[in-house]
């Protein structure tokens, strides 16, 4: 699809600016509408052309806990809790502050202590995530959930059902959510996948950027290599030892000699380095798994802390289970080396099950015939074969009394919120933010 997708000289007709606000057209030098003075313009030579968007709801979390709560507004905000949990969102004024998403709560109070701390409501945000998603998908059936809050959308062939380019019907969309839903998104809009997420994230928040192939090349030239996106710290560091330091190395470099030194790695480096990027999008037909990852902010390799980093996405994956009213009866561990190779392993149990301690059970038996030696950059956990959550059963469990305890414990957190009570074997592990 890269190639097909390459903007030529012969870009389709239409503008090459116009405004944010109102829609109209502009010359492609103007400053402010003309037609309503908005100073919010979207301009690029390639603009018709464009087809593939990354859509990013703004700081979601904090942004819909603001929408609901008016005295937030001009407040730095920051959704988490607990002494010993982590930060799962900050407010673009909590971020002024230096808090960012995944940071121990204590690390993050101590940087903005005048911050508003509310405890997660994942079921609110799952319904307002809904919300944008139909939106979404009232624009074209070619939607690509990445996760509760962004997207990619593959506009190309709609413009005669919408009577506009694609890049008005994404600043329609953007205009329409923010006043309908009450929350902000930013737009990045190109040809490819990977430079439509770069761009969405050049304008935060509620951008609007626009980026074509021609000039992703000279905009990524300076980049750290760790910019490119599944580069973490251990692949940066073998990166940097073999003298590629920034994207402008990887440029230069030969592709076979990149894919000698690391195989279909290197290949793949070696095109996103240039912004070309051939991955499809694949439209939403449905949850056929539910699941949770998480990259570890160091490579791991031993049992106790992988096994309390597990625990954690157990849970997850459960009251996405729970929130869904499903149940599934096949659960997969997948693993991530420090090299960048996947390790699945799944397992099919008697009946479907929602809950995180028959998930957790099952994957660590699965982890514990993993670890050998091996460093881990990445793991997460899944159910699949999904079924009505009126199929689960707690018989499934080990002890029936294990699985009273967890409902009760989600009652609480329904009531109290997620932090109000934990599993022993809860930990805040050395995370990087969620890659759901």
């Amino acid at each position: 699809m890269g190639a097909r997708r390459a903007v030529s000289a012969a870009a389709p007709d239409g503008p090459r600016c116009f405004c944010r606000d109102c829609l109209g057209d502009l010359d492609i030098k103007a400053k402010r509408c003309s037609h309503c003075g908005s100073p919010r313009l979207v301009r690029h030579h390639a603009l018709p052309a464009l087809t593939l968007a990354h859509i990013d709801c703004d700081a979601f979390y904090a942004t819909v806990e603001k929408r609901d709560n008016p005295e937030l507004a001009d407040k730095p905000v920051i959704i988490g809790g607990g002494k010993r949990g982590v930060v799962s969102a900050a407010c673009y004024i909590a971020r002024t502050y230096g808090v960012r998403s995944a940071m121990p709560m204590f690390k993050a109070l101590a940087l903005c202590p005048n911050a508003a701390v509310i405890g997660p409501d994942m079921a609110k945000y799952v319904r307002v995530g809904r919300e944008v998603r139909q939106a979404m998908q009232a624009l074209t059936p070619l939607v690509e959930p990445l996760s509760i809050d962004e997207a990619f959308l593959d506009l190309g062939g709609t413009q005669r059902v919408h009577g506009m380019i694609p890049a008005k019907v994404l600043a329609r969309f953007a205009r329409d959510v923010e006043r309908d839903i009450g929350i902000t998104v930013s737009v990045g809009l190109s040809c490819n996948k990977f430079l439509a997420k770069i761009a969405s994230d050049l304008d935060k928040p509620r951008g609007f950027a626009a980026l074509d192939q021609d000039e992703a090349r000279a905009m990524l030239a300076d980049r750290p290599v760790g910019f490119i996106f599944g580069v973490g710290p251990a692949t940066q560091e073998r990166l940097v030892q073999r003298g590629f330091r920034t994207i402008a190395d990887l440029q230069r470099a030969d592709e076979v000699e990149l894919m000698k030194q690391f195989s279909t790695e290197g290949r793949r480096l070696w095109r996103l380095a240039r912004g070309i990027d051939d991955r499809r999008v694949v439209p939403d037909r449905g949850a056929r798994t539910i699941s949770s990852e998480t990259t570890f902010e160091n490579d791991l390799r031993d049992f106790p802390t992988l096994e309390k980093l597990l625990w954690r996405l157990s849970e997850k994956v459960s009251a996405r289970l729970k929130n869904g009213d499903l149940a599934g009866l096949t659960i997969t561990l997948k693993l991530k080396t420090a090299d960048f190779r996947q390790r699945t392993r799944s397992q099919s149990i008697r009946t479907p099950t929602q809950l995180a301690a028959k998930i957790f059970a099952v994957c660590r038996e699965m982890l514990a015939k993993e670890i050998d030696g091996t460093a881990f950059r990445l793991m997460g956990a899944g159910v699949s074969a999904l079924r009505p959550g009126s199929q689960a059963d707690d018989s499934d469990m080990l002890d029936r009394r294990s699985a009273h305890a967890e409902r009760a414990m989600d009652d609480l957190r329904k009531k109290f919120g997620s932090a109000a009570v934990m599993r022993g074997i809860a930990y805040d592990g050395p995370e990087k933010a969620e890659e759901d």
